[in-house]
């Protein structure tokens, strides 16, 4: 399936091993990893079309399924469950009533969600006439061609700190940072800070050697500071760079996930930038340009835009946190089949 931005594989758990190294291993293959073309696999060469979802009926009284994420690295043997994706989760609904974990409506169906990599909460709501999935409508998203059924996603403020640093501005490396977290774990960072303007194109960033470097080491130490511990070999936090908006919005985004820049931006990171442009005396405050008569918060991303709703209180010590997050998103049915996984590699000498 398609979801928002992203493509992947969705799954039954009851259809793949239960133990995680059995469930890794056989993904991998699925997947076609590593190789830098998956050419033998379902992956699509790049993070964002090498994802999976492992969809559940949830024991959780406010959840109706359990959706566990998992991106499996193009290039390396690699499966990891340390984030979520807010761009698959916009299929998760769909995926629930086609395969009937969830019973649809008969005009729209709305389905509660736990995100097991984080316990997180979210409802997707989606058209359903008939008892049956709409994937077809006018809903437009920035980096998806045509138009499609909304998705609409929306977010209870979730049980970690909006600032896992407990403070709006830290300096890393000798760059000013906002950590922040609403359901991504993001470093904000000013792009004019490290030398770039930040309307680059994600290729020309990538390229740049001295760039990813800085943000190499600005990503270790900052993953320490949110309490993540060494983040060397995970994807989380993300860095987003910031820059006044050009097209309208409220900021331009550039987000490193963590090495290939996003050539749109992740939903729950968008999530968490659209809180952290709301926090008093953070980096990305003086930049962007917010209205104070509404929550919708249009980020600029090298496709296009993403909306969120986005609106923050106070906690009793006086920190901000996330009242309300909400995004529409699209989804589609790509194939509904079989996937025939590549055979176990045979040890070098062995038979073939």
């Amino acid at each position: 399936m398609r979801g928002g931005t992203s493509k992947g594989a969705y799954f039954l758990a009851a259809d793949l091993p239960a133990e995680p190294a059995a469930r890794d291993e056989l993904l991998l293959r699925i997947m076609g990893s590593p190789d830098a073309r998956q050419i033998d696999g379902l992956g699509g060469a790049h993070p964002l079309t090498s994802k999976v979802a492992v969809v559940s009926p949830s024991t959780d009284p406010h959840a109706d399924v359990d959706y566990l994420f998992l991106q499996v690295a193009v290039d390396r043997a690699d499966v990891s469950d340390r984030q979520n994706c807010g761009n698959i989760l916009a299929g998760i609904g769909p995926f629930a009533v086609e395969r009937g974990l969830v019973r649809a409506g008969e005009e729209e169906t709305a389905v509660r969600i736990r995100m097991v990599n984080s316990g997180d909460y979210a409802t997707a709501t989606f058209p359903s006439p008939g008892g049956r999935v709409e994937y077809g409508g006018d809903a437009e998203i920035s980096g998806v061609p045509g138009t499609a059924a909304p998705v609409v996603i929306e977010f209870p403020a979730g049980a970690s700190a909006l600032l896992p640093t407990g403070r709006p501005r830290d300096e890393v490396d000798g760059v000013p940072v906002t950590c922040v977290d609403n359901g991504m774990p993001t470093v904000l960072i000013e792009a004019a800070a490290l030398k770039v303007t930040g309307y680059e194109s994600p290729r020309d960033l990538e390229e740049d050697v001295e760039l990813a470097d800085r943000l190499r080491r600005i990503r270790l130490r900052a993953g320490r500071l949110m309490g993540l511990g060494d983040v060397s070999d995970t994807t989380v936090p993300k860095l987003t760079l910031l820059a006044p908006p050009r097209q309208g919005g409220a900021i331009t985004t550039r987000t490193f996930i963590p090495v290939r820049c996003h050539p749109s931006i992740g939903v729950l990171g968008a999530a968490s930038v659209a809180a952290g442009l709301r926090i008093e005396g953070g980096v990305g405050a003086d930049l962007a340009v917010i209205s104070p008569e509404s929550d919708r918060i249009r980020i600029e991303h090298p496709t296009g835009f993403l909306d969120i709703d986005s609106s923050l209180k106070a906690t009793p010590d006086g920190l901000p946190s996330a009242r309300r997050t909400a995004v529409v998103r699209t989804a589609r049915k790509i194939f509904d089949g079989t996937v025939f996984p590549r055979a176990v590699a045979q040890p070098r000498g062995g038979h073939r």
